[in-house]
């Protein structure tokens, strides 16, 4: 059986091809401007307090009791109105007189003056408006704090305990605000359309801008533990079934980044534990880690950055040479890339890659089928005699 010189070139170039690694494949190597631009943060992968969470959703509510009713004790109407509805007011300040319907010259006029400090929440009157004893002209609510209402799931509930269960709040109004509260009062009874029961956290509220109504999200601590090495949320990428990564500095090289395989643990509302995959101190992108997964392409490569900060040259994995340097790896790939058509092929050689036995076998032998495949088909059937 005689194999042609193509045949022969093809299981050269097998030999001596390498696949990319994956040091190559999981490797982003950025210039300044790139880092810059991306506006890339980071955080370190420590042991720290871990805390086991449950999520929840809710609104601000005032707190029972916060909310007075300001009224007349005589018939009248409105001659004077000095606030509004939102309107914040002091203790003892005067907002509404009132002018008796009994005769007089001129007729009897008294002053109703705010009991507490607060924001007039529901205001019944105009200027001009008839009166009657006792009915609620306007209220007045101390919003001084607050409460947060979470609607808890039942599951969940058996595990708050009053004067001791923390939430870290955030709400809708103030993107990126985290708020403290502390569990005060659990609701009477669960609602049974929901399956939810009504936990109320106090908020301190001193400048008076959480107002009630305002929707919230809570993160609802457990329970927690010490020691657990963790990082935070927005470090890992990855969705669905998809493995989860998280982008590490690499220890060397400035503007590399190493996507790194990651089992996860627990997660709660800023961190997620890690099982395996990292090391203390590994720091890790966090803003930007999103966009980083999209980066590499309008950077420098691998070999151009290593070879910038070692002062040699490197194969395209980032690999080092073999002795002889970029002479001899360049004049192997060239007579590996020249074909018997006299001219040479794109330079597909991966030069400083160690091939695997497994990787140069199962090449051989698919070569060799081939081979004996294409002599079958030049060799004419003979008929016997």
């Amino acid at each position: 059986m005689k194999l042609s010189s193509s045949l022969y070139l093809l299981l050269a170039t097998s030999l001596v091809a390498a696949p990319e690694t994956k040091r190559e494949q999981n490797t982003v190597v950025l210039d300044a401007n790139a880092v810059a631009n991306l506006r890339l943060e980071f955080a370190s992968a420590e042991p720290r307090p871990f805390e086991d969470t449950a999520f929840a959703l809710g609104r601000i509510e005032s707190r029972p009791g916060a909310t007075t009713a300001l009224s007349s004790r005589i018939s009248g109407r409105v001659v004077a109105l000095s606030a509004t509805l939102g309107e914040s007011v002091k203790a003892d300040t005067e907002i509404v007189r009132v002018e008796s319907r009994q005769a007089g010259d001129p007729p009897p006029v008294i002053a109703l003056r705010a009991s507490q400090a607060g924001v007039v929440t529901a205001l019944n009157i105009h200027l001009g408006d008839p009166v009657e004893p006792d009915a609620a002209l306007l209220e007045i609510t101390d919003l001084s704090d607050v409460h947060a209402v979470a609607r808890v799931p039942e599951a969940v509930a058996g595990r708050l305990r009053l004067g001791q269960t923390k939430a870290r709040i955030r709400l809708t109004a103030f993107p990126g605000e985290v708020l403290t509260g502390e569990l005060v009062r659990l609701g009477a009874e669960a609602d049974p359309a929901s399956g939810t029961l009504a936990a109320h956290f106090r908020v301190p509220n001193p400048d008076g801008r959480l107002r009630p109504g305002l929707r919230a999200e809570f993160a609802l601590v457990l329970s927690s533990r010490a020691e657990v090495l963790s990082v935070p949320r927005e470090a890992v990428q990855g969705e669905g079934t998809a493995p989860r990564v998280v982008f590490t500095k690499d220890l060397e090289l400035p503007g590399a980044f190493v996507k790194t395989p990651v089992i996860l643990g627990a997660t709660n509302d800023r961190y997620v534990e890690i099982v395996s995959g990292l090391f203390p101190g590994d720091e890790v992108v966090t803003n930007g880690a999103y966009s980083l997964s999209f980066a590499g392409g309008g950077g420098v490569s691998l070999k151009e950055a290593l070879d910038a900060a070692h002062g040699h040259e490197h194969a395209a994995d980032g690999g080092e040479l073999p002795k002889g340097g970029a002479a001899t790896a360049g004049a192997s790939a060239s007579a590996a890339a020249t074909d018997d058509h006299g001219h040479e092929h794109g330079e597909e050689t991966h030069a400083g890659h160690p091939e695997r036995p497994w990787q140069i076998a199962t090449g051989v032998l698919a070569l060799v089928a081939l081979a004996l495949a294409l002599t079958r088909r030049a060799t004419p059937n003979r008929k016997e005699t």
